[in-house]
């Protein structure tokens, strides 16, 4: 007779124990044992076993660890990053401008302005860095700090204020470190990026900055004059790195400690943050080669000062620039230069270009990139304008600017 559990059988009525049931459950560990053993290989291989049966085991950020066979890698990033830093901290420079100011009894030499470079390479005895135009302009002299803070003299071998680039000559014997190149056409938006450089001024040489790439292609306008009026629009990256005053002219490296872009700006806004930009890598290097080799960089010119008519007030079109209703955009010209090659190609002041190459033209900063993204020194190039109210067109054989 069974009982159950949950009450005790009458006295003196308990069971006798049977051993009868030893040798059925001996058969049955044995014939279990056998089916794991030959079923194990195909559950491996289908997965099908609990993730606590294999040596998979899953970190804070979700990823999977296996052993030295299988594809998954746990990786540190933190410590990837600061070898990175470690190696390519040494390549990453304080450029000093040094000016001279006159105060009551004589000149002196003043530093006016700080920032940072990067070296790009030593060939010959010297060593080369890139830096921004606007951290060496106006120096009378510049030195460079290097990251066991001893200072060198440079040389400005050229400086353009377009691209914001400019390169420096030092003595080579003081260098031990060059950076990598990397490639700006590559980088893919989110991956991790890092900044050197010294924001403040030396006080803080060597700091390091972690975002990612927030963005490529931006166009940023510049006002060079600062009449208001855009004269530019640089393309650049955009990064959440933090860049502040002194990194100008640093690097923005990827992760593994590759050259991709020259730090060049931010926003500099109460209510904005993380938006800072550099100059792409594969932009700056051609610009940077020329400027090592020529000092400038050679663009061609037409030889016009010319404003965007979006400036001219829509009830001039009509009366001063004898505009058609058609007609959208374009930019005109104030004046010619004598003798330059818009004059000796006929054009002539309040003429209004509206396309360049048969390429609609509606402002004066999509002009400039025509002329020096597009063209060289002695290519022709054909301008379609108005000229009291009247389509024209003449062939302009493009000179040096100067």
């Amino acid at each position: 007779m069974d009982y159950y559990h949950d009450q005790d059988p009458p006295p003196g009525k308990r069971p006798k124990k049977s051993k009868g049931w030893l040798f059925p459950v001996l058969v049955g560990i044995i014939i279990g044992v056998l089916v794991v053993i030959i079923a194990m290989p195909s559950l491996l291989k289908s997965n099908l076993l609990p993730q606590a049966w294999t040596n998979n085991t899953e970190t804070d950020n979700g990823t999977l660890n296996q052993d030295s066979s299988n594809s998954y890698v746990n990786v540190d990033v933190s410590t990837q990053v600061t070898d990175v830093v470690n190696k390519v901290a040494p390549a990453v420079v304080g450029v000093i401008n040094i000016q001279q100011q006159m105060d009551f009894w004589q000149d002196q030499a003043s530093e006016v302005g700080t920032g940072s470079g990067v070296i790009y390479k030593k060939e010959d005895g010297n060593a080369y860095i890139i830096t921004n135009h606007h951290v060496v302009e106006g120096a009378d002299t510049v030195e460079v700090v290097l990251s066991n803070e001893k200072h060198i003299e440079a040389k400005i071998m050229g400086s353009d204020l377009f691209s914001d680039l400019a390169v420096l000559r030092v003595d080579g014997k003081h260098i031990k470190q060059v950076i990598q190149m990397g490639s700006s056409e590559n980088v893919k938006v989110g991956e991790p990026a890092i900044a050197i450089g010294n924001p403040l001024g030396m006080k803080f040489s060597g700091s390091v900055t972690q975002g990612v790439i927030s963005g490529k292609q931006r166009t940023i306008p510049q006002d060079f004059n600062q009449d208001g009026r855009a004269d530019w629009q640089a393309e650049v990256l955009q990064t959440d790195a933090a860049i502040n005053p002194g990194n100008s002219g640093g690097a923005l490296i990827n992760i593994d400690g590759q050259l991709i872009g020259i730090n060049s700006m931010k926003i500099n806004e109460t209510s904005v943050e993380g938006i800072g930009f550099a100059i792409p890598i594969d932009t700056a290097r051609p610009l940077v080669n020329e400027l090592e080799k020529k000092g400038e960089i050679t663009r061609p010119y037409l030889g016009v000062e010319i404003y965007s008519l979006e400036e001219v007030p829509q009830s001039e079109w009509d009366s001063t620039l004898s505009l058609p209703k058609g007609v959208d955009g374009g930019v005109y010209i104030w004046s010619v230069e004598r003798l330059s090659p818009a004059d000796q190609a006929g054009l002539k002041r309040l003429d209004v270009i509206t396309q360049i190459d048969g390429k609609k033209v509606m402002n004066m900063i999509e002009l400039r990139k025509i002329l020096y993204q597009e063209k060289k020194v002695g290519d022709d190039l054909k301008v379609t304008f108005y000229r009291d109210g009247k389509k024209q067109s003449t062939t302009v054989k493009l000179g040096q600017q100067r």
